[in-house]
């Protein structure tokens, strides 16, 4: 049986696109391994996955238990796959920080300080002297574009920039070009619910002993969110009442301007006042500079919860 490759909940480009590009490294070293995602495809890994004529890897609910599986662009298993703990985990490709994972078998494990998994990826490819075709290097820059949001967010590293320039010309796309009409495809709003912009890239995170759930969006027109700001808020209510988070941080990022606007509700939420230096009006503040999730979210959080 194939081994299933796949990444996170709530899948993003990267995660989608990952899974994707590992099963055809994993193919080219001689396993048989298939793309999966836990998710809908959003709007912008869609965009990209047509550009490139790609098909979106099979939806999947769960594992089973002894299943073989590779973890692409995330570890925590509260992230992962229902029942991913049953799962006998063979790989793990990753560039967040390592938390709530254990497995009970030695397994191949990387995990680099990079702006994007699919950074890593290429190195893998260009290791094991593979050809790359234009498929996955669009796919790949695709990804590397998404997570650093065009190489403006903090995560962004030498190694990315660097990837991404070898990738654009296997793929024959300019990225700046590229990438501003990618992103826009998925920062329209408008035809979202409030329950799905709430939840279609949220990550939940254990701080201490408190449960946290980070959501973010990426837009063009904050105030396109903002003034449906009742119903987001009664729809995180919602959430933290069903699944009892401690902290539910919606991240509205401006991916024109590089700045996000937050709202935070739950019994902590308050911390995040502490967390960013500012105050909160109306459960709502402007985080000047702020563009990351994985960089500056969950650092400042965790240590103010800390």
């Amino acid at each position: 049986m194939a081994v299933k490759i796949f990444g996170h909940q709530n899948p993003d480009t990267d995660t989608i696109t990952s899974a994707i590009v590992l099963a055809d490294i994993e193919t080219k070293l001689g396993n048989e391994a298939v793309a999966t995602r836990l998710g809908e495809v959003g709007p912008e890994t869609q965009y990209a996955l047509d550009h490139f004529g790609v098909g979106a890897p099979e939806l999947i609910e769960g594992v089973g238990e002894g299943d073989d599986v590779i973890l692409v662009d995330h570890n925590e298993f509260q992230q992962s796959a229902k029942d991913i703990g049953q799962a006998n985990i063979l790989k793990v490709v990753d560039h967040h920080r390592i938390a709530n994972f254990q497995t009970e078998s030695p397994l191949y494990y990387r995990a680099e300080p990079v702006g994007c998994t699919a950074t890593i990826l290429h190195k893998m490819y260009k290791e094991n002297d593979f050809e790359i075709s234009r498929e996955m290097a669009g796919l790949m820059l695709s990804a590397i574009i998404s997570d650093t949001l065009l190489f403006k967010s903090p995560t962004t590293t030498d190694e990315d920039i660097a990837a991404a320039r070898a990738l654009q010309e296997i793929a024959g796309v300019d990225p700046d070009e590229y990438g501003i009409e990618m992103l826009k495809a998925g920062a329209s709003t408008k035809d979202k619910s409030a329950e799905s912009l709430v939840t279609a890239d949220a990550k939940t995170f254990d701080m201490g002993p408190k449960t946290t759930r980070i959501a973010q969006i990426n837009v063009v027109d904050v105030d396109e969110v903002l003034d449906r700001k009742p119903e987001i808020t009664e729809a995180i209510h919602k959430e933290i009442e069903t699944e009892g988070y401690d902290l539910f941080v919606l991240v509205v990022t401006n991916i024109l301007e590089s700045n996000s606007t937050v709202i935070a509700l739950g019994s902590d939420a308050g911390i995040v006042e502490q967390a960013f230096d500012v105050s909160l009006d109306e459960d709502t503040a402007l985080l000047e500079g702020v563009v990351s999730r994985k960089k500056q979210v969950v650092p400042n959080i965790t240590k103010a919860l800390g």
